[in-house]
């Protein structure tokens, strides 16, 4: 009886096995991506894994690491709330402030290097990942004139997530830029 019964579980429990939810399919017929959903554990640790990879990065072309600066982590969060509530990612905030105005708002006295945007529903290396894709972006974030960063997010009920890079620097010639960032930089 005991192997009739643990025969029985097995068939039960391999049955269970093959019938593991199907990804839903988009009108492509690939699946649709699942939103990434940041945790209060997650939170603290997005920061030192951007800071990580970024330095990483940065290592590569023997660029200095950079350090992560918490007024330009404020400014980040302000204007990654401000897009949310705009529903669009762009450099200017709903007040008209460009990334200079808000760095300054947070008492950040550096130089402001670029700003890098995005509106999405996956995590933070994946959206570093797309912003190295792209030249302007990929500048931000290489140039060798920043010394220090700040990362914010917003994640909406729905799962998307609006993110922030600021880079700046302490000293040396400011980065040219047009209205308070680099020129193109965002995606």
């Amino acid at each position: 009886m005991l192997k009739l019964s643990t025969l029985a579980l097995v068939s039960v429990l391999a049955l269970a096995a093959c019938q593991q939810p199907q990804p839903q399919l988009g009108p492509d017929g690939q699946p649709l991506p699942v939103a990434y959903r940041i945790t209060p554990r997650e939170e603290a640790q997005i920061p030192g894994r951007v800071l990580g990879q970024i330095n990483a990065l940065r290592a590569n072309i023997a660029a200095p690491g950079m350090v992560q600066n918490p007024m330009l982590d404020a400014a980040a969060k302000v204007h990654a709330r401000d897009m949310a509530a705009q529903n669009r990612a762009w450099h200017f905030g709903s007040d008209g402030s460009s990334p200079l105005d808000r760095v300054r708002r947070q008492g950040y006295s550096g130089h402001l290097v670029g700003e890098n945007i995005s509106e999405t529903y996956e995590n933070e290396i994946t959206t570093l990942n797309a912003w190295m894709q792209t030249r302007d972006t990929r500048d931000v974030i290489m140039d060798p004139r920043a010394t220090e960063f700040g990362i914010g997010w917003y994640q909406e009920p729905s799962g998307k997530i609006w993110w922030v890079l600021i880079t700046g620097g302490s000293g040396g010639v400011p980065a040219a830029m047009a209205g308070g960032f680099a020129p193109g930089a965002g995606i």
